[in-house]
C-alpha cells in the first residue's frame, strides 16, 4: 500500500531565515535596543534637566547615547557568553521590559533600596504591580525580542579567538565610552553632577549594579552579623510600690503622608475619629527615608537621618533590642512584609497571610487583625512591654482595597491597580479613603488600650514615609531621599497616653501639646521611647527625647 504523501510546508523567506552571529554582536544589537527602547524614564528626566536644551543639544544626546550603549555592551560583555546568552539575555529582556515600564509610570529610581523593596515584596504585593499595562510593554520590548533572539544560530569560534574577540569588545567599549563622554564632556558632567539620581534610571545597568551592591551588602552582612548596643540598659529606680505595669504601643504605619492628615489641617477630614479623642498630633514631622526599607531600620536606629549611615543601622541591634536589655518585654505583629531586621530574634507574629473573615479576604486583612488576642498575649508575661504594630495602611497601588466600602466617603475612586487609568482626583479620593481606615484602626487602639485597668497604656503612631499622587509625574514612593518630594518625606505621628500613663511617667501633656508644634522626625524615636519606658542606657540622648522637656515629679 502506497504511503500519502504529505504535503510540504513552505514558510514565508523572513520566517525562515536563522541569522548566524557571534555572541559580541548580539551585545551591541541588544545594548543599541535597550538604549533606545528600555531608557524613556532617563531620556524624560535629562531633556527636564535642559540637558539637551541649548543649540549643541542634539549631539549632546548623540554622546549620551553612545555612552549608555557601550557602558551596556561592557556590561552585557562581562555577563554573557556561548551557553548563557540567551537564556540569560532572555530574563533581561523580560525584566528590563517591565523595569522601563514601572520607571515611565510610576517615576521610580532603581537604585539598592529599591531593589531591596522590589526583592523583600510577597506576593501579594508583587501581584497588585502586575496589571494588564504591564501586558504590552512586555510583549513588544521583552517577549518579542527574545523570540528573535532565539531564532539565531551562534558562530562557532575556536575558544583562543573568542576571548580574544571577548577582550576586544570589553576594550572597545571603554574606549567607546570615554570617547562619548569626552564628546560632550562639560554638558554629560554637569548633568551628572548636578543630578547624581538619575544614574538610577539608565537601564539595565541601574538594576543590574544595584542587584550586585545588594548581594554583596546582604552577604557582608551575613559575615559581620549585629552588632550589639545599649547592652548596660536598665529601667531607672523609683517607681511606686504597686505600681501598674506600663504598656506601649508603637503603631508603625505605611504609606501615609503628612499632606493628607486631618489633624495637620488638611482640607479633608481624614481623621474624624481621632479628632474626637484629642490625641497629641506633630503636624511638622520628617521621615529618615522615601521608603520602608530604609525608614524601618532608621526609626528603630540611634544613628537616624541626621548621622546617616546605612551599613552601621542596619549592622546593629535596634530600640527593640535595648527594650529586652532592660527587661521590658516586645513583641513586633505585622500585617506587612517583615520588620526589616530591626526585630531579628526577637519575638514576631504576622498576620500577612491569616484567614480570619472578620478581618480578611483572599486579598489582604484589615490592620485590625492585629489586635486580636493582643491581651492575651502581652498578659501571659508580667512587667513592662512594648508592642509594634506594622500596618499595611495605604500600601499602594491598590489604595481601592485598604479600606472597606463602608469608609469609600469620598468619590469618584480609582478602583484599579493601574494608577495611569485613573485622573489624579480620582486617585486622591482612593488614597484618601484608605487614611479613613487608618484613623478608625488608631482610634479602636486607643480605645482597646483605654478598656485595660491592668495596666498603664499609651500609644506612639508613626507612619514610615509618604506617597506621591501625581505630583510632578510621580507616584507611589522610594525616589532616592537627596531629591524626594516633602509628599514623600513628610509623615503624621500622632500619640494618646492613658491618665495614669502620663501620671506614673510625670508627663505634662499640655506642655507635650506645645512641643507638638516643633519639628520632630523620626530620629526622635529611639530616645523618646526609651526616656518614655525609663530606660537608662549609654545609648540614650536627652536631647533627642520629645517627652524630656515635659516631664515633672511622677505622683
Amino acid at each position: 500500500m502506497n504511503a500519502i504523501a504529505r504535503p510540504q510546508v513552505r514558510w514565508p523567506a523572513w520566517l525562515a531565515y536563522r541569522p548566524e552571529l557571534s555572541v559580541e554582536a548580539i551585545v551591541l544589537i541588544a545594548s543599541v535596543f535597550f538604549a533606545a527602547f528600555a531608557n524613556n524614564a532617563f531620556w524624560r528626566a535629562a531633556s527636564a534637566a535642559g540637558a539637551f536644551a541649548n543649540g549643541g543639544g542634539a549631539w549632546v544626546a548623540a554622546c549620551v547615547f553612545v555612552a549608555i550603549v557601550a557602558i551596556t555592551s561592557l556590561l552585557l560583555g562581562v555577563l554573557l557568553n556561548r551557553w548563557t546568552v540567551k537564556p540569560l539575555l532572555t530574563v533581561l529582556l523580560l525584566v528590563t521590559a517591565g523595569a522601563a515600564h514601572f520607571m515611565s509610570q510610576y517615576g521610580v529610581y532603581l537604585d539598592t533600596g529599591m531593589i531591596r523593596n522590589v526583592l523583600q515584596s510577597d506576593g501579594k504585593e508583587s501581584a497588585e504591580l502586575f496589571t494588564g499595562g504591564l501586558v504590552l510593554p512586555l510583549l513588544l520590548y521583552g517577549l518579542l525580542p527574545a523570540l528573535l533572539l532565539w531564532r539565531v544560530r551562534l558562530k562557532p569560534r575556536p575558544l583562543a579567538r573568542a576571548l580574544l574577540a571577548r577582550l576586544g569588545l570589553l576594550l572597545a567599549s571603554l574606549a567607546l565610552a570615554g570617547v562619548a563622554l569626552m564628546g560632550s564632556f562639560q554638558d554629560i558632567s554637569a548633568l551628572m553632577r548636578n543630578h547624581k539620581e538619575m544614574r538610577h534610571l539608565v537601564t539595565p545597568a541601574n538594576y543590574l549594579v544595584s542587584l550586585t551592591r545588594v548581594a554583596l551588602d546582604d552577604s557582608a552582612s551575613r559575615v559581620r552579623g549585629r552588632t550589639p548596643i545599649g547592652t548596660d540598659a536598665r529601667v531607672a529606680a523609683g517607681r511606686a510600690a504597686g505600681a501598674k505595669p506600663r504598656l506601649l504601643v508603637l503603631v508603625v504605619g505605611e504609606t501615609v503622608r503628612a499632606q493628607n492628615w486631618g489633624l495637620n489641617g488638611y482640607e479633608r477630614q481624614t481623621t474624624p475619629e481621632l479628632a474626637r479623642i484629642g490625641p497629641i498630633n506633630f503636624p511638622d514631622t520628617t521621615a529618615c527615608g522615601s521608603s520602608t526599607e530604609v525608614s524601618v531600620p532608621c526609626m528603630f536606629s540611634p544613628y537616624g537621618r541626621a548621622n546617616y549611615d546605612k551599613d552601621r543601622i542596619q549592622g546593629s541591634e535596634s530600640l527593640l533590642n535595648v527594650l529586652e536589655y532592660a527587661g521590658i518585654q516586645t513583641l513586633w505583629r505585622d500585617n506587612q512584609t517583615g520588620c526589616k531586621n530591626v526585630c531579628k530574634g526577637l519575638a514576631f507574629e504576622t498576620f500577612e497571610h491569616d484567614t480570619d473573615p472578620a478581618y480578611c479576604d483572599s486579598e489582604r486583612c484589615f490592620d485590625e487583625v492585629m489586635l486580636r488576642g493582643l491581651r492575651e498575649r502581652i498578659g501571659a508575661k508580667p512587667g513592662d512591654a512594648v508592642v509594634v504594630l506594622h500596618q499595611l495602611g495605604n500600601h499602594g497601588p491598590a489604595y481601592f482595597r485598604r479600606y472597606p466600602d463602608r469608609l469609600r466617603r469620598w468619590t469618584p475612586t480609582c478602583d484599579t491597580n493601574e494608577l495611569g487609568k485613573c485622573d489624579r482626583q480620582q486617585i486622591v479620593n482612593a488614597y484618601d479613603n484608605a487614611v479613613l481606615a487608618t484613623d478608625e484602626f488608631l482610634a479602636r487602639t486607643i480605645r482597646y488600650l483605654a478598656q485595660d485597668t491592668s495596666r498603664d497604656t499609651a500609644m506612639i503612631y508613626l507612619s514610615d514615609h509618604g506617597e506621591s499622587l501625581g505630583e510632578n509625574g510621580l507616584y507611589l514612593h522610594g525616589v532616592p531621599y537627596a531629591i524626594a518630594p516633602k509628599t514623600q518625606t513628610k509623615v503624621p505621628m500622632t500619640m494618646w497616653f492613658s491618665p495614669g500613663f502620663a501620671a506614673s511617667r510625670g508627663l505634662d501633656l499640655q506642655c507635650l501639646r506645645a512641643e507638638s508644634t516643633k519639628p520632630a522626625s523620626q530620629d526622635n524615636l529611639f530616645h523618646s521611647v526609651l526616656g518614655l519606658m525609663q530606660v537608662e542606657t549609654s545609648v540614650y540622648e536627652k536631647r533627642m527625647d520629645l517627652f524630656a522637656p515635659c516631664v515633672r515629679k511622677a505622683v
